[in-house]
């Protein structure tokens, strides 16, 4: 398969616009064209390790969720890991792709799969995605009336002249008894400046305006952390026990709310793969679940009688990959050999 064939198509299967704007996702290194992508190579971080095994087995496409490449590369040497990832990716014409929290958002993506390991629950996003796009052009509309049919025109003639105007329309309109003209127009946040000064200049027409915000429509199921409502409340012990089966953990941390015991039931969680305390700080639930949080996060938590569960941060991601590699096995119709490193791991181990 054609690599850009390829990124067309896992583009498709999540958009990048999904990722949050503080994050760099997509293909990150890319060999000289043409280039045949034949295996991809599936990992949740692309350590010197995993990049060893994926030469081993040919792949041609690391798909690493975690971007490899995260702030700016000054210099491409053999001096430091990261930049050995990139030599050693185009001496062996691999390349190298990113999704990160475009997957954490989509509804079939990391944490809805986390979400399973809570049992039979539903389950909404903490902070819902939006759309890429506005419903129509520009982010402002803005509606006045006027009266003064000469006067009207004049000011119509130069709000045409401002760019970044779209949807202009003027329409007869009846206000307090009078016969006047309605005009609607959409418009970018720096037209927005140009039109209200416009109108400014008079104040009738500036009086009787209304600007509206322009909002980009929510995407059902999509967006950043869960909230989970189990079917029936469960005990904080048995909720433990189950994340370590799903997560195949020996232990995890636990932080039990204050008022609360082991066997103190859990009826909602809000869950956020990897470091979760930005999305889940101030939620409302019985139980947070993540990878890691700050000491003084989990702090806040228990204060407010709300147990944590941490699990370590890639070991809330990775076991999504296997789900993964089928998703994507079906996506591209099963054109190309998937595999799942063997060598990923979390740094982390109790000694």
């Amino acid at each position: 398969m054609d690599l850009r064939e390829l990124i067309s198509a896992l583009n498709d299967f999540a958009s990048l616009s999904l990722a949050e704007s503080w994050d760099n996702v997509g293909l990150l290194v890319e060999p000289s064209p043409p280039h045949t992508v034949s295996t991809l190579f599936l990992t949740n971080d692309l350590t010197e390790e995993v990049m060893e095994e994926a030469v081993q087995k040919k792949a041609g496409l690391i798909l690493s969720y975690h971007p490899p490449i995260f702030t700016p590369l000054k210099r491409i040497t053999w001096k430091t890991w990261k930049e050995r990832l990139v030599v050693r990716a185009l001496e062996h014409r691999i390349g190298i792709y990113s999704p990160h929290t475009a997957y954490d958002a989509i509804p079939n993506g990391v944490n809805n799969w986390l979400a399973k390991g809570l049992g039979a629950c539903t389950s909404v996003p903490l902070r819902p995605s939006t759309a890429p796009s506005y419903p129509a052009e520009g982010t402002h509309r803005v509606e006045f009336c006027a009266d003064n049919t000469e006067h009207l025109d004049t000011v119509l003639s130069k709000i045409k002249d401002i760019q970044e105007i779209s949807c202009l329309t003027t329409l007869p309109a009846r206000v307090e008894g009078e016969e006047q003209t309605r005009v609607s127009l959409n418009c970018s946040q720096k037209a927005l400046l140009e039109v209200v000064a416009l109108l400014s200049q008079n104040s009738r027409l500036y009086h009787k305006t209304e600007i509206l915000l322009l909002q980009k429509p929510l995407l059902p199921h999509t967006g950043m952390g869960r909230l989970c409502t189990l079917s029936e409340p469960v005990s904080l012990s048995d909720i433990i026990a189950r994340i370590k089966s799903h997560l195949k953990l020996p232990h995890v941390r636990v932080a039990v709310g204050v008022g609360k015991t082991l066997e103190s039931p859990v009826e909602k969680a809000a869950l956020c793969a990897g470091s979760g305390s930005s999305i889940l700080k101030g939620m409302e639930a019985d139980l947070y679940l993540t990878g890691e949080m700050s000491h003084h996060d989990v702090l806040d938590a228990v204060a407010n009688g709300i147990s944590v569960i941490l699990c370590e941060h890639s070991n809330t991601e990775r076991g999504f990959l296997s789900e993964l590699r089928d998703m994507l096995a079906s996506h591209l119709r099963h054109k190309i050999n998937i595999i799942v490193s063997e060598k990923d791991r979390d740094p982390l181990r109790v000694a």
